[in-house]
């Protein structure tokens, strides 16, 4: 069996279209085709439904990809161990992130793991969809490793690096910016300003309002948590977000029936495990939340 048909497949099952999947792998769409049609006829089952609009999975093809995603990343590792035993690490990692974030020293976290490894390709992007968005990706293997706000997911393995409560986030000259603490209640009459649904702050605020029979009125929606903030010290609405970012010009008030602190992870997949290089990079990240004031060294 092909190794190079069996990392065609995953890409085509994870991107869910063949344009993407084939230039992903660097090839052209028909080789593409050509390899499943192949791999199909070897293994003696269709994998892929595909039409003119869409492609998707069959169960034989559910119940194949992750031995293919396994036998593919075993490869690739035995590659990555062969080249490191004469030059060091080797490989390439594809780190995903929120925009706008300073929660972690993460220039220092990349310009330290390139001079230790400088080998490896590292790459940095982020998803306008916050968490929901970059665990996509990492579940899909267009990342193998993120920064996340976990959502209790079993596919991911994911290592807490810091926790921030949930704050009521007011304008300074708001009526309830003097009050010791505050309820959800008392917000709900208010204009909100939020992040966009799929960030980790969003989804579990929503669930909380939900859990406590509240609705509210959304009026902004801000693309990342500092704008938020911003927005609010603009007097557009009130909110209620981690307090992990700079809230000057703001009121900040605790809320005593609020959700649980937000907590900021790094996750990588489960199956296949991470790579050589995915795996220094997670420790680096680790290394660095767990120390914040260590320099960076190669």
């Amino acid at each position: 069996m092909d190794i190079r048909s069996l990392e065609q497949f995953v890409a085509v099952a994870e991107e869910l279209n063949v344009t993407r999947a084939a230039a992903r792998v660097h090839a052209a769409q028909s080789t593409v085709s050509a390899a499943l049609r192949s791999l199909e006829r070897e293994l003696g089952a269709t994998l892929l439904e595909r039409t003119t609009r869409s492609v998707r999975l069959t169960p034989a093809g559910e119940r194949v990809l992750p031995a293919a995603r396994a036998a593919v990343a075993a490869v690739e590792e035995a590659r990555d161990l062969a080249r490191e035993s004469s030059a060091g690490l080797r490989g390439k990692v594809r780190l995903g992130t929120f925009s706008a974030m300073d929660l972690i020293d993460l220039p220092a976290v990349i310009a330290g793991f390139r001079r230790q490894h400088p080998g490896v390709e590292l790459t940095l992007g982020v998803s306008p969809r916050g968490s929901t968005g970059l665990r996509e990706d990492l579940l899909r293997g267009r990342l193998d490793v993120a920064l996340v706000s976990p959502h209790g997911e079993t596919e991911l393995a994911s290592y807490p690096l810091r926790s921030f409560p949930f704050v009521a986030v007011l304008p300074e000259r708001h009526r309830l910016a003097g009050r010791r603490r505050l309820r959800l209640a008392d917000l709900t009459d208010e204009d909100w300003v939020d992040t966009p649904p799929g960030f980790g702050n969003r989804v579990v605020l929503d669930e909380t309002l939900r859990q406590r029979g509240l609705t509210r009125r959304l009026v902004v929606e801000a693309g990342d948590l500092p704008s938020a903030a911003r927005f609010v010290r603009a007097g557009l609405g009130v909110a209620v977000l981690p307090d992990a970012v700079p809230m000057d010009g703001c009121a900040r008030v605790p809320v005593v029936d609020g959700p649980d602190d937000w907590e900021l992870h790094v996750a990588v997949r489960r199956t296949p495990p991470p790579g050589a290089a995915a795996r220094a990079l997670l420790a680096a990240l680790r290394d660095q939340a767990a120390h914040p004031r260590r320099p960076v060294t190669g």
